[in-house]
């Protein structure tokens, strides 16, 4: 048994819905003491996960020292608000605690990936990360499902493996801790494509060619950041993606179908809550723009989001844009 201290109580509630019915002992932090009220006095976070009933052997709280002693600590934070948190419970992180960040996306400015964000707010402790398909209302619900876990440290990395596994949550272990951040951080983007087409009322054919060619650009992006493009055919990669671009549970999907369908985009993010897809495109859209890497997707996104053409002038350019060869340089 594993002392486990899950910080965010959105995907994190759902991580410790399970993780409780392996028999670790786990506490999950928020610092939003509203939101903990809410939890205690029904036991169900009716917002994001209702109908599932937390157990009495979870914890909640808002004390940042709940993760003084934890055998491992999840970070299930928006990408806008990890440095925040890292720093808060930074002071009472105890030697040997592995971290584990289950988030996605960027932060604005650095560029940062998540563990990166991390370990500069905690430098002492090892730091996995956790990407594929496992939105948080089917893992609350046993729903079986399979992830990846990479480290630079492959014990630790193996250790996470063996804490995370039970009969319905299946963990397969990589090396590639670039590609399994930048993967799932990319994905969100084109689950919003995919949205606003599905919403706009194009049919399967676009989908799938947002898909595979979305999978293409942020493979594009992924392979000059440093990681491995087979990672990208994987779990973190293919994986995440068809779940994020296909599925209701998925909020930058929601949010996508109702831009699709002419709600202003602002509108849209504020009625859906966090969409980590529409700040992850402005900064890959200027993060590409930095590695001069191509991606016309993403500048089409970019141009929908923030310099509020059409979408069907967006999809007008992408589908009249000069002839290409599919073959890529990383495919050899």
């Amino acid at each position: 048994m594993a002392n486990i201290t899950v910080l965010g109580c959105g995907f994190g509630t759902a991580l410790a819905v399970m993780l409780d019915k392996n028999g670790h002992k786990v506490t999950c932090w928020s610092k939003y003491q509203n939101e903990i009220d809410a939890i205690l006095k029904d036991r169900e976070h009716k917002k994001l996960l209702p109908g599932v009933k937390l157990s009495e052997s979870i914890a909640f709280t808002t004390d940042p020292a709940c993760v003084s002693g934890a055998d491992v600590v999840i970070v299930a934070i928006p990408s806008a608000f990890v440095r925040e948190a890292a720093s808060r419970v930074a002071p009472y992180i105890t030697s040997g605690t592995v971290l584990l960040n289950v988030g996605k996306g960027w932060e604005e400015n650095t560029y940062n990936r998540l563990s990166q964000v991390i370990s500069e707010e905690i430098p002492n402790n090892p730091v996995v990360v956790m990407a594929g398909p496992c939105h948080a209302e089917e893992v609350a619900r046993s729903v079986p499902t399979s992830v990846v876990v990479a480290c630079n440290d492959h014990a630790v990395a193996a250790y996470i493996q063996e804490v995370m596994m039970s009969p319905t949550f299946r963990v397969y272990l990589s090396d590639d801790v670039i590609g399994c951040e930048a993967a799932p951080a990319l994905k969100n983007a084109i689950a919003l494509c995919c949205g606003i087409a599905e919403g706009m009322g194009l049919g399967d054919n676009t989908l799938a060619a947002l898909m595979t060619r979305g999978l293409t650009e942020i493979t594009r992006l992924g392979v000059a950041m440093g990681a491995k493009w087979e990672t990208f055919t994987g779990l973190a990669g293919v994986g995440d993606l068809i779940v994020t671009c296909t599925s209701m549970h998925s909020r930058n999907h929601r949010a996508g179908l109702l831009i699709g369908k002419g709600e202003q985009v602002e509108k849209a993010i504020e009625q859906v809550g966090t969409v980590e897809g529409y700040g992850c495109c402005k900064i890959t859209h200027s993060f590409a723009e930095k590695m001069n890497v191509q991606m016309p997707i993403i500048d089409q996104l970019y141009n929908v989001c923030f310099l509020h053409i059409s979408p069907i002038e967006a999809v007008k350019n992408l589908m009249t844009r000069p002839r290409k060869e599919e073959k890529e340089p990383f495919w050899n």
